[in-house]
């Protein structure tokens, strides 16, 4: 079958398309094996190849973390998140891993869906923003125009929040805002950190979803109002996060680290996930944004999208 293979620690450049063997179903872990159709690229993608997870896959390796597909053999179409394997043509899952794709949602929707919208599930639950708690109460999302970014907008809008978001690209601002992002800031042209303080007349914002690292950690945890939270879930800058302890111990600060994948060893914090968020998907409340299609074979251009901030909302890759 066709994969895409990471030979070494690199950048997009390194990312080959390959034969390799077929998966090989373990029974112990009650695997079945999937027809991949469509495959979302994260920015965790292109920091696994990088090297930069201490317990990321090594090389070689196929990449991807979440699909969309249907079991072989059968029409049960379904999607899901792996630690790694998904841009292939065919994948071995664990059953009880699997989601049911929505009947009228496209592959490439049903493959945006599983990590962009758990992770910003769980990050609003860290931040105890939650149904009936969170109504009125304002959050700063970075990178608003991405995958995870997107799904806080569509998630956030559902609890009421006011919500600042932070991008490169005024065009991708209003976008955002169509979701129903409230307000939008380009960090090229404003600081974050001055106009939330200007907007909230020294307030600041409940919650920060900080997915950058680097100074921004930092800065995120200055635009805090007294006892909020920042949620790190990400190191878009590749560098390691910096804090501001003091400004921190002066408000009572709290700051959570999110990695989904250690989150999916617990089947029950998952399957009340799912329930709310299945919930929401049956009412026509959420839908994922698919930005750019391209095929599997130029999985590199999708990366570097990432990596430039080129995209809006999630980049896909087809089989």
């Amino acid at each position: 079958m066709k994969a895409i293979v990471v030979p070494r620690r690199g950048g997009p450049d390194v990312l080959e398309l390959r034969d390799v063997p077929e998966p090989v179903l373990r029974e112990e872990k009650n695997e079945v094996l999937i027809d991949v159709e469509a495959i979302g690229v994260n920015f965790a993608d292109t920091v696994q190849t990088q090297g930069m997870y201490p317990s990321g896959p090594r090389p070689p390796y196929i990449p991807g973390l979440e699909f969309a597909g249907r079991i072989h053999n059968t029409d049960k179409r379904v999607m899901g998140f792996v630690h790694s394997g998904a841009c292939a043509e065919r994948l071995a899952a664990r059953q009880e891993s699997l989601l049911p794709a929505p009947k009228d949602w496209s592959a490439a929707e049903a493959a945006s869906f599983p990590v962009n919208y758990f992770t910003a599930y769980f990050a609003y639950r860290m931040a105890a923003l939650t149904e009936g708690d969170a109504r009125g109460k304002r959050v700063l999302i970075h990178a608003v125009a991405g995958g995870v970014g997107t799904a806080a907008v569509e998630i956030g809008k559902l609890l009421g929040l006011e919500m600042f978001g932070t991008s490169s690209s005024d065009d991708k601002l209003r976008k955002v805002k169509e979701l129903g992002l409230t307000h939008g800031i380009n960090y090229r042209t404003q600081d974050y950190e001055k106009t939330i303080a200007e907007m909230t007349s020294g307030r600041g914002v409940h919650a920060v979803l900080e997915m950058l690292g680097g100074e921004h950690t930092a800065k995120g945890t200055r635009c805090l109002a007294d006892m909020g939270h920042i949620i790190i879930y990400g190191l878009a800058t590749g560098q390691a996060p910096q804090f501001d302890f003091m400004a921190m111990f002066q408000k009572n600060l709290s700051a959570h680290a999110l990695w989904l994948t250690p989150l999916a060893a617990h089947p029950e914090l998952m399957r009340a996930a799912w329930q709310r968020l299945s919930g929401w998907i049956a009412e026509g409340k959420l839908r994922p944004v698919v930005g750019t299609q391209l095929p599997l074979e130029r999985a590199a251009d999708a990366h570097r999208m990432l990596l430039e901030r080129r995209n809006y909302g999630k980049v896909v890759l087809t089989v």
